[in-house]
């Protein structure tokens, strides 16, 4: 199956699942409803950005929309035509509560991500070419073979201020079930310089 077909299906058997309205469905992700029919019709590819607010939304890892279960090589997922491509290496482990990306960030490319579900946790690890990445307002710079661990229900964002691809692996921790008002993770970092701006 086509994975954007894919991603349109499993979007709307998630929200008829929870006897969700689009408009139901826009305010629980904060993705307007025009965007939500037009993906669920296939009209429209999200960002990484919009697909992680409705996975979080829907509280539902985020491999679950490009990760067909019935494919034994996972696919990229690259609506941005090569700015960020994002291809799972371990989808969505049950028992483990984690999913592990691949990401290529084009040189130039930013891409921003709001808070995913309170307890989450996200490791960083740089395989090659430079990392920025903004965590609490600050930017931080991360050269290959570092690493960044930090509370992703916090606003973060991943830039490639250099002239070459930066590739990095994601390593995205889930709660095994909702932690709010429980305290966030603390920022710990490998290889890592301050990039202040």
């Amino acid at each position: 199956m086509d994975l954007t077909v894919y991603l349109a299906t499993m979007l709307k058997s998630l929200r008829q699942g929870r006897g969700w309205s689009l408009s139901r469905l826009a305010e629980e992700t904060g993705v307007s409803k025009a965007m939500l029919g037009q993906i669920e019709r296939n009209e429209s590819s999200p960002t990484v950005s919009t697909l992680w607010k409705i996975a979080t939304g829907l509280n539902v890892p985020f491999s679950t929309f490009i990760a067909p279960p019935e494919e034994e090589t996972p696919r990229a997922y690259d609506p941005q035509q090569q700015a960020m491509v994002v291809t799972p290496i371990f989808p969505w482990d049950e028992k483990l509560h984690f999913d592990l990306f691949s990401i290529n960030l084009a040189p130039g490319a930013l891409s921003e991500s709001t808070p995913h579900e309170a307890g989450v946790i996200e490791h960083v690890i740089v395989i090659s070419g430079v990392l920025d990445m903004c965590i609490d307002g600050q930017w931080r710079t991360i050269a290959a073979g570092g690493g960044l661990r930090f509370a992703g229900d916090e606003a973060h964002a991943y830039r490639n201020s250099t002239a070459q691809t930066t590739h990095f692996h994601s390593l995205i921790h889930y709660p095994k079930e909702k932690a709010a008002g429980k305290p966030a993770a603390k920022t710990t970092t490998t290889n890592e310089s301050d990039n202040p701006e």
